[in-house]
Parts: C-alpha cells; structure tokens; sequence
C-alpha cells in the first residue's frame, strides 16, 4: 500500500502548487529543500531534481509535463483521431523524426516561465512529473521510453487530469510502475486568475447558454482586474462553451466527419450536406459558431481537402487589403463603398464555404497596421481599418440576430435590437440599393429549412423596417407585429405537443366535428390549468394543428414507407414542398421512426442526399 505527501504553497500573485510524492517509503526521504534568499522550492530525487521559482520552473532528469486538452488547440493527428485521448503528454528531450516517429535523447534538462506554461498547455491547471525507481534504465533517454510505455497510454486518457482528482490520478499510475521501492513526484500548477475567469464563465454560460450584456460586463471587469489577455479569455471560453454536453454532442459528430474527410483527402457532397446541417442545428441550439470555425482550423490546416487554387474572393480580399492598407500611401487610410461591400460579400463566403482565409487576411492587416504605425506611420491609418472592422462587425451582428430569428424557435427581439437592425440596414444599404435584403434576407427565403415561423418572422422583419424608413410605420408597431408572432409560435408548439399527446393516449378517431371540438377543450382547460396559456387558442392555430397530425400520419404510415421502399427522393421532395411542414419537423420525424423500427440511419441519410 502505497503514502503520499503533499504540499501546497502559492507563488507570485497567480500561481498555485501542489506537490505530491507517492511511494511505499514516501515518509523516510527527504524530497524538497527551501532557498530562502532566492525564494525557491526545489524538489528532488537522485538524477532529477525540479525548482519552483518566482518566475517560472527549471527542471532535469527523466519526466514531463500532462494536462487536458484544450478545445481548438493543436493536435497531432494520432491523437486527434483518437476520441479516448483526452489528455496532452509532453516527455523531456522527446522530438519527433522526419517519419513522425518520437525519439529521446538525453537532453532532458530545461526551464519554463509560467505565462509559457499556460499559454502552451492547459490555461488553468498543468501537471509536471519524474519518477525515482531503481529498475528504470541508467540512460536517461532509456529511462524516458520506458516511462512513456507504462504510463503514456493511462496518462493521455485518464479524466482525472481535467477534473484534478489527483487520489484518483495518483492511484491510477503509481501501480504502474511495478516497483514497491519507487517514489512518484508529481507538481500541479494552477494559474488562480484563470481558474476564477473559468469558473465564472461557466457558471453564467451553463446557466442560460448564453451571456448577457451584465454577464459579459462581469467577464471584463474580471479579466481587466487580472489583466487576462484576451487569446487566454477565448480559449477558455471557447473550452466551457464545448463542455456543455448539448454542444460536445453535435460538434464531436462535426470533428469526427470532418476526420472522415480527411482520411479520405476530400469533402463528398454528402459529407458537406451533412456538416451544413450539423451548422444550422448549431443555431437552432445556441451552439456558438466559434466550436465549428475552431474545429475547421484544425482539421484543415495543412491538408489539401479543396483545390488550391485560391478563390476569387479571396483573391479580391487580398488586393483590397494590400493595395489599399500597404501599397497605395496615397489612399491608404481609405476604401471606398465599391471596396467595402467585395470585403462583405466576400466574409460571407467564407462563412458559407467554412474557409477561415480571409479571417487570417484580416489578421494579417491588422498586424501589419500596427507595424506602420509603430514604425512612424500616420495614425490616421487606422481609421481605414477601423471603418472595414466596424462594418463586419455589422455584418456579424445582422447575420447572427436574422439566423436566430429564421430558425430558432421562442427568440425574443426587443425595440433596441429593431433600432439596431434599422441602423445597420441604412449602413449597407448605403453601400448599394438594397444591399441589406442581397446579404442577408435573398438566400435565408430560399433555404429550404425554413420554417413557416421562421419565414413569417424574416418577411415581418424586413417589410416592417422598409415601413419604418418611408415613415409608414414605427418601431413599435414592428415590434408589436414580431411579438405577435412570437406569440403565435409559443402557443402553436404547446398546443401541437399537448394534442398529438392527447390523440395518442384518448383520441384514436378525431375526425368529426364534435370530437375535435371535445378534445379542443380538454386542452384549453389543461394548458390554462398548467398555466402555459393564458387565452383561448384562435381558430386557425387549432385547425392548423390537427391538418399537421394529419399529415404527419399520412407520411408517415403511408409514403414514408413507400419512399424507403422504392429510395424515392422525388416523392419525398415533392411531400416537404407540398405539406407545409418544416423539414426540421420532417427529419426528425423520420429519425424516430428509423429509431423505432430499428432501420440503418445510413439509407436516411442517403435518401436526404438528393437535396444536397
């Protein structure tokens, strides 16, 4: 049976330690010492020794460093492949050869500042180890192998390195070790700051999935207080935001296609039908965007998936950026609209085409910018860049606002946000005649997912805010109009619940007149009951429910099975122009029922290929 001591101290304003020493013999050695004069701890073992300083870590003999894997960070392929690996292991004098193969040296000795250890690893907690046992090698770079061989593969797919469970931790890897005189030294850091900006965000994003201005006010008074910069504060946030389980669920599907395509080298057109779908369900479910544009980066970074010849958006992005910031001083500072709006239109094909080129143009811009400037340029180069941010960032705002309100269902949309939008509707259209309808209104009315709330909702929105402008209505009247819907929408989605429930379980005929007006007041009385309505349902809404069960019965006992049958797509195409029904409705529909009658999802999928 294995001891284990532990200290714990804190270093400088932000950091945290925890050392702890595993072994059958752990209480009759002496492994640390304190340098009082250097205000160091320096802990030790014969041949390996590692030194906490004010500043950082210095560090020699056999080991290295482990923490969880961050979303979005880079991974080698091998574990990136791998979803059990949930854990990043780095050896000391371990390199990679030119065939990918690790190999170790016994150059083993080295130091690290904190900043580096936590912008490298693992933002808020990173794990440093070495190992004193006596049927190790004498070599150190023997002694590295041998320790990746029987702790790597227990290292990099343990949970207890992200949950710091460290009796779990320890008690996982010390029997590993085959030796009852063996000593396991293991230091935990942990970045205070880090941990609290975590935290807090978590908690607020867990709460709502989403922050709020107050929230996000909180994030910035906290992050300003430590002095957080702001790559750490995304990466963290980007880490939380994938750990909710409703998102891990659907971008863990986007990563493991998009691994498909790369084993592959190409992206088929099933594959893009399916990762532009797993996208619109990541609006519909308040799944950030920044997980999938992450995941792309990743996957696609140096891997020749498209042709790479650049595209012609791409291409104008560049000359505008280039010719205007950084080639022509005389107009530098300045693009004009024409400029403007190929910069726009060409943002919002990357954005459809998942290519992250023109974000990196941008960067490049930026960064270059900042170069001039600090080498002695006029500032007044800023203010050209800052005109071409300002309107993406419009353009980020309008597209993001108008795709929560085409397909999510219950958003609310106050009289401050219709302000918003009409401000930025005059700014594009300023650009050109109806630019605001091109960019984000045209292609939203010919999605085919849709919805007929959605659409009601995109075609109020947009003849409400040309009203406004020719003095014909008022924000107010828009909003009362938006609301009404939204309204509409809450009730049609309880009532459609509540009275498929009630036909299942007491209506097996409600054809007549009299049975659907019995059943129409089981359901009023039950839903005011409940409280999930206030008023009497209208007409329609009820007539309208009972015409969908219908439809949904017809599709699915009568021409659902006929399309499986005969791989109809153009009978299935024609029902979801024809019905009404919303394809979201539709697909999942048929995902229960392939679900319950225990069907390949597979032959679903490749049914639904003919809308791609």
């Amino acid at each position: 049976m294995h001891k284990d001591i532990r200290l714990h101290g804190i270093v400088g304003d932000q950091t945290e330690y925890f050392i702890m020493v595993v072994g059958n013999e752990a209480y009759q050695r002496y492994f640390f010492n304190i340098v009082q004069d250097d205000d160091q701890l320096r802990i030790f073992s014969p041949g390996n020794e590692l030194v906490i300083t004010p500043e950082g870590i210095n560090y020699q003999g056999n080991g290295g460093y482990f923490c969880e894997y961050m979303f979005g960070v880079d991974q080698p392929a091998s574990d990136l492949s791998k979803p059990d690996i949930i854990n990043r292991l780095v050896m000391y004098g371990a390199r990679p050869d030119e065939s990918g193969t690790v190999r170790f040296s016994d150059r083993t000795s080295g130091s690290e500042t904190y900043d580096n250890i936590f912008f490298e690893g693992n933002a808020v907690c990173n794990y440093f180890y070495f190992v004193h046992s006596s049927l190790l090698s004498r070599q150190l770079k023997n002694q590295q192998e041998e320790l990746v061989k029987r702790l790597g593969k227990v290292i990099k797919r343990s949970e207890a390195v992200g949950d710091e469970r460290d009796d779990i931790l320890i008690s996982e890897i010390f029997p590993l070790l085959n030796d009852d005189s063996a000593q396991l030294f293991v230091v935990k850091l942990i970045n205070r700051h880090h941990r609290e900006y975590r935290n807090l965000f978590r908690s607020l994003y867990f709460r709502n999935k989403k922050i709020s201005d107050d929230d996000f006010d909180q994030l910035v008074s906290l992050a300003t207080k430590y002095r957080i910069d702001r790559y750490q504060q995304e990466r963290i946030r980007i880490d939380v935001m994938y750990r909710s389980p409703a998102n891990k669920r659907i971008v863990d599907e986007y990563r493991n296609i998009l691994l498909a395509c790369n084993s592959r080298g190409e992206i088929s057109n099933l594959d893009n039908a399916r990762l532009t779908r797993l996208k619109t369900l990541s609006v519909r479910n308040k799944i950030p965007g920044a997980l999938f544009y992450t995941l792309d980066e990743m996957l696609k970074k140096g891997r020749n998936l498209k042709s790479s010849r650049e595209q012609d958006y791409i291409a104008a992005t560049r000359e505008i950026l280039e010719g205007i910031f950084f080639r022509e001083i005389e107009i530098e500072s300045r693009i004009d609209r024409v400029d403007m709006l190929k910069l726009i239109q060409a943002k919002k094909a990357t954005m459809e085409n998942r290519d992250h080129s023109f974000d990196q143009l941008m960067l490049d811009a930026s960064k270059q910018c900042d170069e001039k400037i600090r080498d002695g340029a006029d500032t007044s180069l800023l203010d050209g860049f800052s005109y071409v941010i300002t309107y993406l960032d419009r353009f980020d705002s309008v597209s993001n606002l108008v795709s929560q309100l085409a397909f999510m269902e219950n958003v609310r949309i106050n009289e401050e946000m219709l302000r918003g939008l009409l401000e930025h509707k005059a700014a594009f259209d300023n650009l050109r005649d109806d630019c605001f309808h091109e960019l984000f209104i045209r292609d939203l009315l010919a999605n085919a997912y849709l919805g007929s709330f959605g659409r009601r909702k995109v075609k109020a929105l947009m003849e409400g805010l040309v009203a406004i402008e020719a003095r014909w209505s008022t924000i107010e009247t828009l909003y009362r109009q938006m609301n009404e819907i939204d309204q509409e929408e809450r009730i049609a989605i309880v009532l459609l619940e509540y009275v498929r429930d009630r036909i299942r379980n007491f209506y097996s005929k409600f054809t007549t007149k009299s049975d659907q007006e019995a059943l129409r007041r089981e359901v009023v009385e039950e839903l005011k009951t409940k409280k999930r309505i206030t008023a009497d349902i209208p007409d329609h809404l009820f007539n309208e429910t009972i015409f969908t069960i219908k439809k949904e019965a017809m599709y699915l006992h009568a021409l659902l099975p006929q399309i499986i049958a005969e791989r109809n797509v153009g009978l299935r195409e024609d029902f979801l122009e024809n019905s009404g029904l919303d394809r979201f409705y539709v697909e999942e529909l048929e995902r229960e029922y392939y679900e319950r009658n225990g069907l390949d999802i597979e032959d679903l999928y490749q049914i639904r290929k003919g809308l791609s």
